[in-house]
């Protein structure tokens, strides 16, 4: 199974030569594709929070349709959920000190109790995370 961090969704919504060239690696690599809750999680608070800093009902609408197409594209995904085993992993990782963000390390720990690879940019900061697979296809 693949997972796609946070920036590679980003690359396949946009429809950038960048996202059509992973869609064409996804296909040919023929693994099922996933991303994990937490993904989802910072997307939705990114656009719940440019709607709430518009007092404007009326510029609030582009905001407004632009979160209902990203739960609409959330929703046409396989989306792995926060569960025991994560939290379980998430609770050893602390225990080893891993040094990254939270977000990072519960997608880390998702990824790690499904026992599948990571396509994300930010290989620095996963690759400290042992036994967890992370590649970059961008």
């Amino acid at each position: 199974m693949l997972v796609l961090d946070t920036d590679h969704l980003v690359e396949l919504d946009r429809g950038s030569a960048v996202g059509a060239g992973l869609q064409q690696k996804l296909a040919e690599a023929g693994d099922e594709v996933a991303t994990t809750i937490i993904s989802a999680e910072e997307q939705l608070r990114g656009w719940l929070a440019q709607i709430h800093r518009q007092r404007d009902p009326y510029e609030q609408i582009a905001a407004y349709q632009r979160l209902q197409r990203r739960l609409e594209f959330f929703a046409a995904w396989h989306v792995l959920s926060w569960d025991t085993d994560a939290a379980d992993i998430l609770q050893n990782l602390r225990r080893q000190r891993i040094r990254i963000g939270t977000m990072d390390l519960k997608i880390a720990s998702i990824v790690l109790a499904h026992d599948a690879t990571l396509l994300s940019r930010n290989l620095r900061d996963f690759q400290q995370v042992p036994g967890l697979r992370v590649e970059d296809w961008l």
